[in-house]
């Protein structure tokens, strides 16, 4: 069994609320830029002292509507400035924030405010606004809707709502909030049963904006940016966003991912937190931008030199010619890559999956370290994560400041520390199950280096056992295929089968391009071409690869492509493309079946 601890940062007092950072900011910083707000095209600025009178208003709002300390309150939106400023105004009236994720669906709305017995939300559009009253007469606690937009926007209701209600009277209900209090609810998403909701305390994530600034104090300076693109219902995003706040870095919102490029361009941010999927798509845009402009050969090279780079970083190997070679490349190839981020991107924060280490050497390699993480819901977002003082590519890096990590006899990782929720809502089972003598037990599998770095190897419950009794954790094999430019996602199957196969669909953005390439119909789709010996070829290709990591036992024998790809609305994916393995079985236990007829 091995265990590494990372000391504590800044002890939390018993006294502190996350609310609390807003008007210290707007007391002492009152003229720094907070927050820029897009709109009709263009970047505003928002200082501390505004952001913190905006609180103010919807907090007063909230407290005159009979929202009381401890009360829920949904926010279902895409990622917008509101979304931040309304996480802090129910904070300030002392009441919980339960985030929804603005794809859901009417049911999945219902469970998670029925479940958290909610007074209020907030929804973002008409649309979503459509979605509650589907399921409304059946949601006895729920007094307040408001709506973000439309034609009485909830800001302004609330402003107008609060206008009896005095600043003391504010802060005074401010003030009675704890660091031991609950601040969020945050359902799972779900990849089997019902979401459960994590509950997490002001302390738990005060404590983790205190591991992520020690963790980056290049990044999290005054004065740096951060464009926020994920969702915020997701852990990750809002944690980082409230880091940011904390270090007074400048936050932008964006949730349109179709025009993220040109709103990089026009934000420029310091540094970018993404899922894995995102640093693919920045990858193998490039990529095929260059082949489909005939300059794939450079940009091959220019591709294994940064890779090579990076390498010899950690090896000590960095010799001339791999510094010239690397120098030529950085201004014939590289400086585009960096001037898609905006230009002044030095680095990213990657976290919810593996990145794989081409990708991670690669990213590296052209002056934009991404530093991959690890943690769940339950752990306020990270628990481990690679830093600028500590990097080692292919590990999800050290515990953060607070936390200790143990791997279990049967290879299971345990956490235990600040950041470590305090249970489920309404589920003393599910707490039971998963907080056990001081530890809490993930699910995943992985390995623990004598220097404290640990490496995620697998899902416990997705172990595939195969006929002939050998166990194999299908996430490496999965995570190597997505790394190919053709593939979209992979699902590995086998279990109690005579040997491994796995489930392929294509990149939608990339196809088009891949077929120019190879001469195939503009118009032909995945469906009509699945069966294509040059395709095939491509994805065997990207097998072979995968399968160079893993015993010929646990090797892909077999692979079909699917005409399309999983999807959150088929329910083969959560809203952060956590595959839910066993929907797509269900959804395709006829092409299952066809990999293995004799």
């Amino acid at each position: 069994m091995r265990e590494f601890s990372a000391p504590a940062a800044r002890k939390v007092s018993e006294e502190e609320s996350l609310a609390d950072v807003v008007w210290s900011n707007a007391e002492r910083f009152g003229d720094v830029i907070s927050f820029r707000r897009l709109v009709d095209g263009s970047w505003l600025d928002v200082t501390a002292r505004e952001f913190a009178a905006e609180v103010l208003s919807a907090a007063k709002g909230l407290v005159a509507a009979g929202i009381e300390p401890g009360d829920r309150v949904g926010l279902m939106s895409k990622t917008r400035y509101e979304w931040t400023l309304l996480d802090f105004a129910i904070w300030a009236a002392g009441a919980v924030t339960v985030p929804i994720y603005d794809t859901s669906a009417a049911e999945q709305v219902h469970w998670i405010l029925s479940d958290a017995q909610a007074k209020a939300v907030f929804v973002e559009t008409a649309e979503h606004h459509a979605t509650l009253e589907e399921v409304r007469s059946r949601l006895g606690s729920l007094e307040h809707a408001w709506q973000i937009e439309g034609a009485t926007p909830a800001l302004a209701e609330l402003g107008k709502l609060g206008a009896g209600i005095s600043d003391d009277d504010l802060h005074a209900r401010r003030k009675s909030v704890k660091s031991a209090d609950l601040a969020t609810i945050v359902y799972t998403s779900g990849t089997t049963g019902r979401p459960k909701g994590v509950e997490l305390t002001h302390h738990n994530l005060l404590s983790e904006i205190q591991g992520a600034i020690q963790a980056f104090p290049q990044l999290m300076e005054q004065g740096n940016s951060l464009l926020v693109f994920l969702p915020l219902a997701h852990v990750l995003a809002r944690a980082l966003a409230l880091t940011g706040v904390t270090a007074r870095v400048t936050l932008g919102h964006t949730s349109d991912v179709k025009n993220l490029v040109a709103d990089l361009g026009t934000f420029r941010p310091t540094f970018v937190v993404a899922v894995p999927r995102v640093f693919e798509k920045v990858y193998n845009g490039a990529k095929q931008k260059a082949h489909g402009d005939g300059k794939g050969k450079i940009f091959d090279a220019a591709e294994a030199t940064a890779v090579a780079y990076s390498q010899a970083k950690d090896s000590g190997g960095l010799g001339i010619g791999l510094r010239v070679k690397h120098a030529v490349f950085d201004k014939l190839v590289y400086s585009k890559l960096r001037a898609a981020l905006g230009s002044r991107c030095i680095a990213a924060v990657s976290g919810g999956a593996p990145l794989g280490a081409r990708l991670a050497h690669f990213f590296r390699g052209i002056g934009v370290p991404v530093f991959e993480g690890y943690g769940l819901t339950e752990t306020s977002a990270a628990s481990n994560v690679n830093t600028e003082a500590a990097f080692r590519v292919g590990t999800v890096g050290r515990p953060i400041a607070g936390t200790s990590v143990r791997i279990a006899e049967d290879g299971e990782v345990l956490l235990s520390g600040e950041v470590v929720f305090s249970g489920y809502w309404n589920n003393p089972e599910a707490t039971a199950e998963s907080l056990k003598d001081g530890w809490f037990h993930t699910g995943d599998l992985g390995e623990l280096d004598d220097d404290g770095f640990l490496k995620i190897t697998g899902r416990k419950k997705e172990i595939i056992v195969t006929a002939g009794g050998k166990n194999v954790a299908p996430s490496g094999l999965e995570d190597s295929l997505k790394a190919h430019p053709v593939i979209s996602q992979a699902m590995v199957v086998g279990d109690a089968r005579p040997y491994i196969s796995a489930l392929i669909t294509i990149d939608e953005e990339y196809f088009p391009s891949w077929k120019s390439q190879h001469g195939k119909p503009e118009g032909a789709t995945v469906a009509e071409l699945a069966d294509d010996a040059d395709l095939r070829a491509e994805v065997q290709a990207a097998v072979d690869e995968a399968n160079r990591l893993v015993s010929h036992a646990e090797s892909i024998k077999k692979f079909v492509i699917l005409p399309q790809d999983f999807t959150e609305a088929g329910g083969e994916v959560t809203p952060s493309l956590k595959l839910k393995r066993n929907v797509v079985t269900k959804n395709y236990a006829g092409d299952i079946e066809t990999l293995y007829a004799k």
